[in-house]
């Protein structure tokens, strides 16, 4: 069976069912008892959260158990607002990856690593902490030592989970990048860290084909003045020569690494560090300068990880997630910390569409997957080739689909609920790298809603402004969050007077962050809807128009494969023009009869406001290494103005095609 563009007699969506238990009910119920409190609406237990914002973190952080080896004085000083970015849980010590493993069973299976063609490579957590244990040893026996930066230029496989969590179990802080980045774009990033020690693999295959990443390493090494170790792990080759590779002294293979040590068994020591230690720096597309370096620390990741994975998806020891992500992504970091739960990752680093389109659903059938989560620009493939997923494959056990990186459409919730797995909850969750984590997704309590993300999350005290900085509901508005959360950056690199960060997120509106999205709440359901970047919304006669709204619209026309819209400025107009550009599908045109087509679709669905200036055909849109469409890079481009870094995207060469539309 195949749908029709994905959508046929559409199935009914999730409705919570009432007498089933979950962590989050579990969770308010605790709250009602602790505080006296009884909520009679999801949306009480929500503002609750948010306007006792302490009190919900440290609930949290004692419900879910979270390990700390030393007492905290306080949670958070209260009288700090969340532009002086106040400390949490000050006083308290505490290991990340001791908090990981914790959880698991040594019998069960930690990690599966699934290749292109089906097959599955089980690690139980047994292996998974010896491991563990042995690459901590190694790192301590090369000196890296607590606060030292380690980097990670890898695939996202079962060694680069070893090498991220023994990197946190000696205190160190752990950067990485995919390895389809190019040797600038990781310099780029890895030179603000100064790492001591680098992980990387002689090659990676991809859609099939192989490619060997000598030449790219060798660059990298040469350029990071500072690593003294580099770590080889053979992915391509089963034999790997370092003698071939610049620096060779450098270098030394994963075994070799892995078994260089003293004591055998080796036992799994845990560094104790402050709740507000360093764990991670991840870092921002840099499509518009250097990419900003955002520490996340130790307790705030993992308190806002857990949180979301027991309390918003109920995650535990049963669950099998596979979400298809690299390891320059935030989700992988998001993922990695499921294994708090006990549960059971599914990596997978080849193409999801090449050769094989069905491959990640393969994957989700053979591994008994619980949790699937890509990308939303998966989804949207998926419903343009319209296959009937869940007639051809066992998808039985799925519970939840989860999306992000950029809007989920409403047709694509059709096509998941209709063809991957009918009634599971569709998690269209939303954040950043900016805050490791999401503002907004999913609950087990609420019902899906065509096209929403479910509801704010848990404690993230977060609102729409309109123009004035008024909160509003049923109309478009920025996001902003009002109140402090643990996953704040503590700081960026290189940013001595914090000049950067505040530009960043306090700049728009005083004591609030402004995420740079632009977001609809809707007052009925309380779901929200996402609308793109603020930095590139449209301004046509003083009324704000989202990119998604005109996207929501090409999206439905058979002939257009894809398509990017930016404003354009007309100083002599005071006003701005909005330019789509359109990627044709084969063998079709942008003709007179087509603009009109598109023209009245989108005044009748939209608004005349909403009707562009000008139409361009370009052979390829722009994307980040994340799936995002580089609106703003095309946007600056058409004004005349420099785009600095195009490192991070997946395919720089189409900015090229812009250039024509240049404004003189």
């Amino acid at each position: 069976m195949v749908a029709v563009n994905g959508v046929g007699l559409h199935k009914s969506f999730y409705t919570p069912r009432e007498n089933e238990p979950n962590a989050e009910k579990e969770l308010m119920l605790r709250i009602e008892e602790q505080f006296g409190v009884k909520f009679d609406t999801y949306e009480q237990f929500y503002r609750w959260t948010c306007d006792n914002y302490a009190e919900f973190w440290e609930v949290v952080l004692k419900f879910c158990d979270v390990k700390l080896s030393a007492p905290y004085k306080q949670v958070i000083n209260k009288s700090k607002s969340i532009d002086i970015i106040p400390v949490w849980f000050e006083g308290a010590k505490l290991n990340y990856t001791e908090n990981c493993l914790q959880n698991g069973d040594n019998s069960q299976s930690a990690i599966i690593v699934a290749g292109r063609e089906g097959s599955l490579t089980k690690y139980t957590y047994g292996t998974l902490k010896n491991d563990v244990a042995l690459v901590a040893s190694a790192l301590r026996k090369y000196n890296v030592c607590v606060g030292d930066h380690v980097c990670g230029y890898l695939p996202n496989t079962y060694e680069t989970t070893v090498a991220m969590l023994a990197t946190a179990a000696v205190g160190a802080v752990w950067s990485s990048a995919s390895v389809d980045f190019g040797v600038v774009g990781v310099c780029d990033r890895f030179r603000q860290v100064t790492p001591k020690v680098l992980f990387t693999v002689d090659g990676v295959t991809y859609k099939g084909k192989k490619h060997c990443l000598k030449e790219k390493v060798n660059a990298i090494v040469k350029d990071l003045k500072t690593i003294e170790h580099v770590v080889l792990v053979p992915f391509l080759n089963s034999n790997v020569d370092i003698s071939g590779y610049e620096d060779k002294e450098k270098y030394i293979l994963w075994d070799q690494f892995k078994h260089n040590v003293i004591e055998k068994p080796v036992p799994l020591e845990f560094e104790q560090v402050p709740f507000n230690h360093p764990l991670f720096v991840l870092f921002s597309s840099g499509t518009t300068g250097t990419p900003k370096a955002m520490v996340h620390t130790v307790g705030g990741t993992l308190l806002k990880h857990v949180e979301e994975h027991i309390i918003q998806t109920n995650m535990s020891s049963s669950d099998v997630i596979l979400f298809y992500t690299t390891c320059g992504w935030m989700m992988w970091n998001w993922l990695m910390t499921a294994l708090y739960t006990g549960a059971t990752l599914v990596l997978y680093d080849e193409s999801p569409l090449e050769p094989d389109p069905h491959i990640l659903i393969k994957v989700c059938e053979s591994t008994k997957a619980t949790i699937l989560g890509m990308g939303a620009k998966l989804y949207d493939e998926y419903t343009k080739r319209g296959e009937d997923f869940y007639s051809l494959y066992d998808l039985e056990q799925l519970r939840l689909v989860l999306s992000t990186g950029s809007p989920l459409k409403p047709t694509a919730f059709d096509y998941i609920n209709d063809f991957i797995r009918p009634g599971v909850v569709i998690g269209s969750i939303s954040g950043g790298t900016d805050i490791v984590g999401c503002f907004m997704g999913c609950t087990l309590n609420l019902p899906v809603h065509r096209g929403e993300c479910q509801h704010l999350y848990l404690g993230m005290d977060v609102h729409a402004y309109d123009h004035r900085g008024n909160s509003v509901e049923d109309e478009q508005g920025e996001l902003v969050c009002v109140a402090p959360f643990p996953s704040m950056p503590s700081h960026f690199i290189g940013d001595a007077n914090g000049a950067r960060y505040k530009r960043a997120y306090f700049e728009k509106y005083p004591n609030i962050w402004a995420h740079g999205d632009f977001c609809l709440i809707n007052s009925k359901t309380k779901g929200v809807v996402m609308l793109g970047r603020s930095d590139t919304t449209l301004n046509r006669g003083g009324v704000r128009i989202g990119t998604a709204e005109i996207y929501s619209v090409i999206d439905a026309i058979e002939q257009i494969e894809d398509c990017i819209v930016a404003g354009q400025n007309i100083p002599e107009a005071d006003d701005e023009h909005i330019i789509l550009f359109l990627k044709m599908r084969n063998g079709c045109v942008m003709d007179a009869d087509l603009v009109t087509l598109i023209k009245s679709r989108i005044r009748i669905q939209m608004s005349p406001r909403h009707v562009p200036n000008a139409f361009h055909v370009v052979p390829d849109i722009p994307y980040t290494n994340s799936g995002k469409k580089v609106e703003l890079a095309v946007k600056q481009i058409i004004n005349g103005e420099c785009v600095e870094k195009v490192s991070s995207l997946r395919n720089p060469e189409a900015l090229d095609h812009f250039t024509v539309f240049r404004r003189a």
